[in-house]
């Protein structure tokens, strides 16, 4: 009998999952507006999304389930309306803080 690892017996990794408290989410957040990708962005409020529970995120930020999947995979490029909404039904906010000197 053989030992060998097979990837389709792997458990595939689901980032909702690993967010357990508020604190893991502002970390991840941070973090993710660090890499300055906006699909990464969008990306992220999906996973932070799901792990609330995207019904409610979805109702809270008077967007459709269906419509909210979609702007919040991987490769979307939501508008910033639809990013503001999610932000307000997640709790959370995004701001501006100066990084380089004025030019």
């Amino acid at each position: 009998m053989s030992n060998k690892l097979k990837i389709d017996n792997m458990l595939e990794f689901d980032m909702a999952q690993q967010l357990k408290n508020e604190e893991d989410i502002i970390e991840y957040l941070q973090q993710v507006l660090e890499e300055n990708d906006g699909s990464e962005l969008a990306a992220a409020l999906g996973h932070i999304a799901k792990s609330r529970g995207m019904s409610e995120i979805a109702k809270a930020s008077g967007i459709k389930r269906e419509s909210l999947y979609k702007a919040l995979r991987p490769q979307s490029h939501p508008r910033f309306d639809t990013i503001q909404r999610v932000c307000k039904a997640l709790g959370v906010r995004l701001t501006v803080e100066k990084v380089h000197a004025e030019l």
